[in-house]
C-alpha cells in the first residue's frame, strides 16, 4: 500500500483566534481568502456550507471554463482551537483526504497550523497542495490584517 502523504503549513496571524477560526466557516470570508478572481483566474459560482459536525460544504468555482466543486464534511468543530474536515474535488475523493486546522491563541494574535493528509493517490500533488494551502493561509492572514 502507498504511503499517505501529509503537508503542513504554519503561520502566525495578527488576529484573535476566534476571528481566524470563524473565517474558515463563513462563506463570505472564504470568498475573501480561499476563492475568487482577486486571488487567481477563476470565478466563484457558489460558496455554501453547513457549519456543524456532520455538515457538508460545497465551494464551486469556474477555472478555464471548467466548473470545479470542492466538497467536504465537517468532522470536528472546537471553536476556536480545532477544525477537521474532509476535502475532495467533485466528490471523487470522499472521506479519503482530511484537513486539520489547529489554532493556538497568543494574545491578540494566534498560530495556525494546517495539516492536510492526502489520499495516497494524490501523492504526486503533495507539492502543489503545499503551495496552495500556503497561499490560502497567507491570503487569510492578509485579509484579516
Amino acid at each position: 500500500m502507498s504511503e499517505t502523504p501529509s503537508i503542513r503549513v504554519e503561520r502566525t496571524i495578527s488576529a484573535p483566534a476566534e476571528r481566524v477560526f470563524d473565517a474558515w466557516l463563513d462563506p463570505v470570508w472564504i470568498g475573501r481568502f480561499m476563492f475568487g478572481p482577486h486571488l487567481r483566474d477563476e470565478q466563484v459560482v457558489s460558496l455554501s456550507n453547513q457549519a456543524h459536525v456532520g455538515g457538508v460544504f460545497n465551494y464551486r468555482v469556474t477555472r478555464q471554463g471548467v466548473e470545479i466543486n470542492h466538497t467536504g464534511t465537517y468532522r470536528e468543530i472546537d471553536r476556536p482551537r480545532r477544525l477537521v474536515f474532509t476535502w475532495g474535488v467533485d466528490a471523487e475523493q470522499g472521506d479519503l483526504s482530511v484537513v486539520t486546522i489547529e489554532i493556538t491563541p497568543q494574545g491578540e494574535s494566534c498560530v495556525l497550523v494546517l495539516t492536510h493528509r492526502l489520499h495516497p493517490d494524490w501523492a504526486e500533488y503533495a507539492e502543489r497542495t503545499q503551495q496552495g494551502w500556503t497561499k490560502i493561509v497567507g491570503d487569510l492572514a492578509n485579509a484579516l490584517a
